[in-house]
This record gives C-alpha cells, structure tokens and sequence, in this order.
C-alpha cells in the first residue's frame, strides 16, 4: 500500500503514455529520448572501459575522472569553479540529483516553489520529503512562455526553503531570460532560500537564445545547486548518468540522501562520460543545431494539421494546444491518440498543480527523433485534419 502523501505520484504520465505507444505499434512523441546514440567514441570508451576491469563500485561521489571533467566543462562554459572533491557529485541522472537535493536538504515544515507547468518528480520529491509544495507558473505572452512575476513573489513565504528552477524550461521550451532569472534571485535572497536548478538542457537552445545559469548571478552561486545530465547532453538517456554542483555545505545535504537511494552509478559509464566531456565539445554543438532542425520539421508538420503552437526556445519539446481541432480536453485526447492514429503525446495536465485549470488544454510533443520518424509521425498526425 502506498503511503497517502505518495498516492497521487503512485504512477507517471510518461509511464502510461508509452505503454500504450507500445502497445498500438504508435510513433512516440511523447517520452523525450532521442532515437540516436551519442558519440561514437563515447560507447568505445564505455566499452574499453569494461574491458579494462572498471567493473566494479565507484566512488560515492563519482569516480575522480569525470568530476574533474565535469569542473572543466562547467568552467568552460559559466564561469563557475567547483572543487571537484567537495561540490560535485555524480549521481543516477538528473532525477536522482532533484530528489537528492529536496530530501537532503528540505524538513518537513518547508515550502518548496515549484513553477508550473513543472517536470511530474519535482511534486513527487516534495512529497517525499514531506514538505508542502506552493506554486508559481509561467504564463503565455504571445507566441512564448514567461514568468509570472506576481504567482512568483506570492508563492514564497518565510517558510520557504527552496525554490526548484528549471530552464531551459520542460514542458513549455522557454528559455528563462536574465530578468526572469533575477526575480526569483532577489526573492532567494529576501527569503534566505536556495536555488535547485535544473539545467538538463542547457546546450539545447534554439534561434540565439542562450542559456543562463540562476548560480552565475550575484550571490547566487552560494545558494544554488546546478544539476545536468549527460543523457540530455549526450544523448544517452538510459546511462542515467547525472551530477549536482555548488557550494559544498549543500552538495553534502544531496550526498547525505542519495547514498541511500542508489549509492552510486556504473562505473564504465561514468568514465565515458569524462571522455565525452573532455573530447566531443564539438558533438555537443552540433546536437544542438541537430535538434532546431528537428523542431522547425516538427512545427511544419503541427502548423500543418492546424495546432497552435508556442515558440520553442530551448529544450526538445513543442507545446501544441489542439483547441483549434476542436479538442477541449487535452488528456483524454493524447490517451486516445496511439490507438486512434498511431502517434503519442503528454498532455500538460500532470505537470500542474494550483493553476491546473489554465492547463487543461495544452500537449507536449517531442522532438527528438529521427527525420524518417518525424515524417512517418507527420504522416499519421495530417488524418486529424481529414
């Protein structure tokens, strides 16, 4: 039996949405995995590796490889230094470093900020920690996804001891700007609360948007935890290989809850990612102008059946609103679409909380597949329109 506070987290939307892909043989836009490997001398190093005998536990921290790596890719690409030894841990994805960071550094009196539509684990990580989850959203200000300022301010409260940051933003594809990022600083600050900010995307952003880390701004590198992935990066979901980086006080807090979650990750796998991070800098970039290409098929094709789409700035994920099809209720819809037309989506339903009404009518579709499967996708999605 599940305890009460976890009941409403029992199962995922991602869960559901792919067994029936599966089962309806349908093109699935929904899960966000890419259908293409990482680099190639990635997997050779992961291979050399278990050759070689690294086969067994590594460090709880993560072997010195790839938090030296990760410091360097890091610096390279903020700013920020971390002492590899004392603010930075390696951890089983990125999921893993949220639930790390709120369990390990949240009681059970706290407020946690959730800015919704938000990613279904943070809710569930609150829960976990027994604390109480206050919302803010973002808001559509014509064609893209902003912070709402005021939901924003009225969420925090002096029992609040974190707020959980995530841009690029899943599910909308909003890249929050400076502005937005310094609202929620200045309210951190006010509040005495820290920062977890999930940048899993942070190389995927589109059209000269860049990505800009909440820890780079002033004072923030003290009370921010910035957490990545390599399955983002390098397009290696199912190596669950991510980290958390910051001040060593708080990185201690995640270390303390996540050795009792998984302990540790593969040992090969984290020497390949050190390699990827040392050596495919130039992949990295390439992925990213890989993905505007897949987006901009994507919303020809959506254009083309007749949703209203929001600009995607970062990540890779479209948000669609199928009203104009006449669709009213975007959960039941995207439940019925792999068996209807062979293709699945999320609806955006899961991913809220207080405002859950203004959500009702939005999907998320990924886009981080191959072209033949976009236009296969493409061709069952134009049925809607006959």
């Amino acid at each position: 039996m599940t305890v009460r506070r976890l009941e409403p987290h029992a199962t995922t939307i991602f869960a559901e949405v792919t067994q029936l892909a599966v089962r309806f043989e349908a093109v699935n836009l929904g899960q966000g995995f890419p259908d293409t490997d990482g680099p190639a001398s990635m997997i050779d190093a992961a291979v050399r590796a278990m050759r070689e005998g690294h086969n067994q536990y590594p460090p709880g921290t993560g072997v010195p490889e790839l938090r030296h790596a990760i410091v360097a890719h890091e610096t390279g690409h903020t700013g920020l230094v971390h002492d590899p030894d004392t603010e930075v841990l390696v951890t089983v994805g990125a999921t893993e470093a949220i639930a790390g960071a709120v369990v390990g550094l949240v009681e059970p009196h706290d407020e946690v900020v959730v800015i919704e539509p938000y990613y279904d684990s943070y809710a569930a990580t609150v829960a976990m920690a027994g604390a109480t989850r206050r919302a803010a959203r973002m808001v559509r200000s014509g064609d893209r996804f902003r912070l709402d300022v005021d939901s924003l301010r009225a969420a925090f409260s002096p029992r609040t001891r974190a707020v959980l940051v995530n841009s690029p933003h899943n599910p909308t594809g909003a890249v929050l700007p400076r502005e937005d990022l310094e609202q929620i600083a200045a309210l951190c600050h006010e509040f005495d609360a820290i920062a977890i900010s999930d940048e899993v995307y942070e190389h995927l952003t589109y059209d000269d948007n860049e990505h800009v880390s909440i820890a780079t701004l002033p004072g923030m590198a003290a009370r921010t935890l910035r957490i990545s992935s390599a399955g983002k990066m390098l397009n290696c979901t199912g190596w669950k290989i991510g980290w958390v980086t910051g001040p060593a006080e708080l990185v201690a807090g995640v270390r303390a809850a996540k050795q009792y979650m998984s302990y540790t990750a593969g040992t090969p796998l984290q020497l390949a990612v050190a390699h990827a991070l040392r050596h495919e800098d130039g992949w990295i970039r390439a992925l990213r102008s890989q993905m505007q290409d897949r987006r901009d098929q994507l919303v020809d094709i959506l254009t083309g059946v007749g949703l209203d789409l929001a600009v995607t700035q970062g990540t890779y994920f479209l948000t669609a609103d199928p009203r104009p099809l006449g669709v009213t209720d975007a959960a039941s819809w995207c439940l019925e679409l792999p068996g209807r037309i062979g293709v699945a989506a999320v609806p955006f339903a899961p991913f809220t909380d207080a405002y859950s009404g203004e959500w009702s009518h939005l999907v998320r579709f990924a886009f981080c597949k191959r072209p033949e499967v976009l236009d296969e996708a493409g061709r069952r999605l134009r049925t809607l329109a006959n």
